[in-house]
């Protein structure tokens, strides 16, 4: 096995009995990044000198034998996600030339592990998208299809690990931009409950639905960077105090809910065989699987659709053309306001900029945002019920991650409302802030195709603990 397909847990045994070094992890996977990301477009920015001087560090820590799992192996981070002195351009052409002037919370908390970053991955401009294609800095292309989209917006995060050019990376989920491509590209990725892990140091998308989370290659692996990143954080006022438990939850005598409206009609009936085998495999390692209804979820996007918008409209008005970013000259402030947003936001930002402006506009906030939100509230209660211990509710839930499996690049670009369903399994989840991850569940053909399980609020251990042992049956 080459060093660039060992995992986390392999490659520090590897680090700890003297086997290779970080340097040696490291140049191997800046070798791989040169072969092949010329076809994948995995990543915007490759840190060759500052990831050997990192590896270099790493190696010293590792000599003197106190080092965490993370030490000395190397990661890559999305475009979104702040790492000082480095580019951060959130894919878009306003932010082309922008250096971070600070790390992200979840930087930081990498680098005192002894983290060696690789680089910057692609992803859709300011997050926004499932396909990767709405990057200013060209389409990643899936691994296991190179005519096939990696999924999004997290797409570069995905396909970094999937080809085996980062041991693990970090994305950033509002609407499904973690699980989607995870499921995509045949990765794990964990979407950790709202508030779970600090968003400081996240270029913001949607303040009410953003999260940071971890990409990688066995559930085991999504666990200890999970661990790594989580917690209370001073600098962001969402986050929360939380004692991750890493102890193991048996599946056997779990209640596993499946919601009948996921598997409505427009769903592949290939993704929808897979789904449903690997649902009976946990039920012959003992589950007990139970139909359950959400009844919300059919509200769940035009709900989404508006929120989203309306959160990235207040976000983006702050790239003016003054402060920081791409700056055009005009004859007046309005003009320099105009020509900069004109020429550095493109097609999909300008649109949903467009949609929350109006869905926030006099006349219009209470018909559509206000709706919105007491809508997001019925999809909450849907959940909460769902998992009321009070009244016999279930432990997880199962279900698809993508309505279908990678599609061909270019095949839903025209069309927005195409594209949007291609997060209608995960959105609904996000919108009540719970926790879910995508776990490979086979494929289709060489595509790959993920299983949802999700969890209750802060229920991440129940979900890694059973997503490892379905993992293990899938296998």
């Amino acid at each position: 096995m080459e060093l660039t397909e060992l995992t986390i847990k392999q490659v520090h045994e590897g680090l700890k009995n003297k086997k290779f070094t970080s340097v040696d992890l490291t140049k191997a996977y800046l070798e791989k990044i040169k072969k092949t990301d010329k076809d994948i477009n995995a990543y915007l920015s490759v840190f060759e000198e500052s990831a050997l001087a990192d590896a270099e560090e790493a190696d010293k820590k590792i000599t003197s034998g106190n080092f965490g799992m993370l030490c000395g192996i190397p990661c890559a981070i999305k475009d979104s996600i702040m790492v000082e002195g480095q580019k951060c351009t959130a894919a878009s052409k306003i932010l082309e030339n922008y250096v971070a002037p600070y790390d992200a919370t979840v930087i930081k908390k990498l680098k005192a592990e002894g983290a060696v970053i690789l680089g910057k991955t692609n992803t859709d401009e300011f997050t926004m998208g499932s396909s990767t294609e709405n990057s200013a800095f060209g389409v990643t292309k899936n691994p296991h299809d190179k005519t096939k989209v990696s999924g999004g917006s997290s797409g570069g995060s995905a396909a970094a690990v999937a080809a085996n050019m980062a041991c693990y990376t970090l994305g950033s989920d509002t609407g499904g931009s973690i699980r989607q491509p995870a499921s995509l590209c045949g990765v794990v990725g964990l979407c950790p409950t709202y508030g779970a892990v600090s968003r400081y140091g996240l270029i913001a998308h949607a303040s009410s639905l953003d999260q940071i989370g971890p990409l990688a290659k066995t559930v085991e692996d999504a666990k200890i960077v999970f661990e790594a990143i989580h917690g209370k954080d001073k600098m962001d006022a969402t986050s929360k105090d939380y004692n991750f438990e890493g102890s193991d939850v048996e599946l056997k005598g779990l209640k596993i809910g499946v919601p009948k409206e996921y598997f409505a009609k427009g769903i592949d009936k290939e993704v929808e065989k897979i789904i449903r085998d690997a649902i009976k495999k946990a039920e012959d390692a003992g589950a007990e699987i139970v139909e359950v209804s959400l009844p919300s979820t059919e509200f769940a996007l035009a709900c989404y659709y508006v929120i989203d918008p309306s959160e990235i409209s207040a976000n983006l008005a702050r790239f003016d053309g003054i402060k920081y970013g791409l700056s055009v000259e005009g004859k007046d402030l309005l003009d320099v306001y105009v020509k900069s947003k004109g020429h550095g936001f493109g097609e999909e930002v300008k649109r949903r900029i467009m949609i929350g402006t109006y869905c926030l506009s006099s006349g219009y906030y209470d018909a559509y945002y206000k709706k919105a939100q007491e809508v997001r509230e019925l999809i909450r209660q849907d959940f909460a019920k769902a998992f009321d211990p009070s009244a016999d509710g279930i432990d997880l839930l199962f279900c698809p991650v993508s309505p279908f499996p990678a599609f061909k690049i270019g095949e839903k670009a025209d069309n927005p409302m195409a594209m949007y369903l291609a997060d209608i399994y995960t959105i609904p989840m996000k919108l009540a802030g719970l926790p879910g991850i995508s776990v490979p569940a086979g494929k289709i053909g060489n595509l790959p195709v993920g299983l949802q399980i999700i969890g209750n609020h802060f229920q991440e251990n129940k979900i890694l603990s059973v997503a490892s042992q379905v993992e293990n049956m899938l296998q």
